[in-house]
C-alpha cells in the first residue's frame, strides 16, 4: 500500500534546495481519510470524510519563521513551494540559527490494526449502528435513538535538515450511542461514547448491556429530582474527572501561554497547589489512547511531562520555541490540526494518575454532597483560573451513601480551589480516558484525550 514516504525522494530534494538558503527548513506531509455512520428512526446517514493530503514547508529567515502548503505532491507543487520559501528567505539572515532544538529523530510506527475499521465496509457498519439502534429503542419509554461510528485513518511525515525522519499512521475509532426519552411534555437526553486508537475491537465497547443502560438512565432522567445547589462535596464520576484534567491544567500549561502571559499558573510554578498524593500529567505515549502520538509535528517523541508532582506544579508543555524563551525543552507536544494549519502548542492525554481509594470510601467521606456522572462539556479561563464542568446526571450522597438520582447540573469554581480541596482519587480499575476534540482560540481542532478516576473534592454546584 503506497504511502508518504513514497515521496521522500521529493521532500530531501526540496530541503537540499533549501539548505543553503537557511540554518533550518522543516516538512510536515500529511494524509487523511475516513468515514462516518448515523442511525435514527428517520434515516441512515453514512459520509465519507473529505480526504485530507498534501505537506506544508516551513523554514527559518534568521529572524522568524516563513511557511508554504502545498495540496499535492507532484513535481509542479514541490517547484512551487521552493520558489515562495526561497523569496522569503531571499531577504533573510540565513546562517541565524532557530530557537530551540531541532529534532533529530528517525522512527517509524505503523500503528494501522490487524482488523482496520475501513476493512468493514460501509454496509457492515450500517448493519452494527443498526443493531446499536434497535437495543436502545427496545428500552421503553425510548423514543429516539441516534447510534453513531467514525473512523479516521491519519498519516503524517515529518522531514528537516537536521537529518529527523519520523513517519506515523494511526486509525481512531469512536463509537456512541444518544438515547431520547419523552414523557409528559419533558424531554432527556443521555449518551455514550467510547474511541481510540484501534480497529473494529474499539466498537466492541458498544455492548448490548452499555447501549441498554444508558437508555435507561436516560428514561430514569424523566423522574430525577433537581440537582442540590451551592458550595458541597463533590465526588466526579471517571469521566469527569477526565474533563477536570483537561480544564484544570490543560490550555493553561501550554508554555506559549506563559510566552504571551495569558496563563494564571506561570507565577505558580514550582508551588504547591493541591495535596501531597495528587499527580497529573499530559501522556502522548500511552499505546491505544485517542490523543497519543509517536512523534509530535516538531519531530520529538511522544512523551508522558509531569504538571504535578505530589501536589506540586512542577512542569509545562512546550514547543521548540517556547523552551528556548523559558529554559526548557520540547516535550512532544507540538500538534498541527492538518498540514494547512499551523503548529501550536498542544495537549494529548491529559489525565489524573490513579489514587487507591474506593468509590465507596470516597462516598463515605464526602458525607453529604453529590456524585457527578456523564460529563457532557467543559470550559476554562487559563488567564483567570476559573472552570466549568457539565454533566447529564448524577446522585445525591446522604449520609454517606448514594441515594436519589438527580438531573444536569454544572460545577463551577477557581481551579486553584478545587485542587487545594481535593481529598482523595479513586483506584486504577476505575480509571478510563475519553475521546474528545479541542481547539485553541477559535478552531484548530484536534483529537485529544482527557483521564480519570473518581475524585473527591468541594466546588459550587447549581442546575445546568
Amino acid at each position: 500500500m503506497p504511502d508518504l514516504r513514497d515521496h521522500e525522494h521529493e521532500f530531501q530534494r526540496l530541503l537540499r534546495t533549501l539548505e543553503p538558503r537557511t540554518a533550518f527548513a522543516e516538512v510536515f506531509a500529511q494524509r487523511r481519510e475516513g468515514e462516518s455512520v448515523s442511525v435514527d428512526s428517520k434515516s441512515v446517514t453514512a459520509a465519507k470524510s473529505p480526504q485530507l493530503g498534501g505537506f506544508a514547508v516551513r523554514a527559518w529567515t534568521g529572524q522568524r519563521w516563513i511557511e508554504t502548503a502545498a495540496s499535492a505532491f507532484d513535481a509542479g507543487a514541490i517547484a512551487a513551494t521552493i520558489e515562495e520559501i526561497g523569496r522569503g528567505l531571499a531577504h533573510g539572515d540565513g546562517s541565524s540559527p532557530p530557537p530551540g532544538p531541532s529534532s533529530t529523530t528517525v522512527g517509524s510506527h505503523d500503528a494501522m490494526p490487524s482488523r482496520p475499521v475501513r476493512d468493514l465496509g460501509t454496509d457492515r457498519l450500517v448493519a452494527l449502528e443498526r443493531e446499536v439502534f434497535r437495543w436502545s429503542m427496545s428500552v421503553p419509554g425510548i423514543v429516539e435513538t441516534q447510534a453513531l461510528a467514525d473512523w479516521a485513518d491519519d498519516e503524517r511525515y515529518y522531514l528537516n535538515t537536521t537529518g529527523s525522519r519520523c513517519y506515523q499512521r494511526v486509525s481512531r475509532v469512536r463509537t456512541g450511542v444518544v438515547p431520547i426519552a419523552i414523557e409528559n411534555g419533558r424531554t432527556e437526553i443521555n449518551f455514550y461514547d467510547s474511541g481510540g486508537i484501534g480497529g473494529e475491537e474499539i466498537l466492541g465497547a458498544m455492548t448490548e448491556e452499555r447501549a441498554r443502560q444508558t437508555a435507561e438512565t436516560a428514561h430514569a432522567l424523566l423522574t430525577a429530582k433537581p440537582p442540590p445547589t451551592g458550595p458541597m462535596n463533590v465526588v466526579l464520576d471517571p469521566g469527569v474527572a477526565a474533563t477536570f484534567a483537561h480544564e484544570s491544567f490543560g490550555h493553561g500549561t501550554e508554555a506559549d501561554q506563559f510566552v504571551r502571559q495569558r496563563s494564571y499558573l506561570q507565577p505558580i510554578l514550582g508551588q504547591m497547589v493541591g495535596p501531597d498524593f495528587l499527580t497529573l500529567v499530559d501522556d502522548g505515549s500511552i499505546p491505544g489512547a485517542w490523543g497519543s502520538v509517536y512523534f509530535d509535528d516538531e519531530g520529538h517523541p511522544g512523551q508522558r511531562t509531569t504538571l504535578i508532582d505530589h501536589g506540586r506544579f512542577v512542569g509545562a508543555l512546550h514547543d521548540r520555541e517556547s523552551a528556548a524563551l523559558l529554559g526548557a525543552a520540547p516535550t512532544g507536544n507540538t500538534r498541527r490540526a492538518d498540514f494547512l494549519s499551523r503548529a501550536f502548542v498542544r495537549m494529548t492525554n491529559t489525565l489524573v494518575v490513579p489514587g487507591d481509594w474506593s468509590l465507596d470510601e470516597l462516598v463515605r467521606e464526602a458525607g453529604e454532597g453529590v456524585l457527578l456522572e456523564r460529563w457532557s462539556s467543559g470550559m476554562e479561563d487559563p488567564a483567570g483560573g476559573q472552570m466549568q464542568l457539565k454533566v447529564q446526571y448524577g446522585h445525591r450522597i446522604e449520609h454517606g451513601r448514594l441515594t436519589d438520582l438527580v438531573s444536569s447540573m454544572a460545577l463551577s469554581g477557581s481551579v486553584l480551589e478545587f485542587l487545594r480541596s481535593i481529598r482523595g482519587t479513586g483506584p486504577s480499575r476505575s480509571f478510563e480516558i475519553t475521546a474528545g476534540m479541542c481547539g485553541k482560540g477559535h478552531g484548530d481542532y484536534l483529537n485529544v484525550g482527557d483521564g480519570g478516576s473518581y475524585l473527591l473534592s468541594r466546588a459550587l454546584v447549581g442546575p445546568a
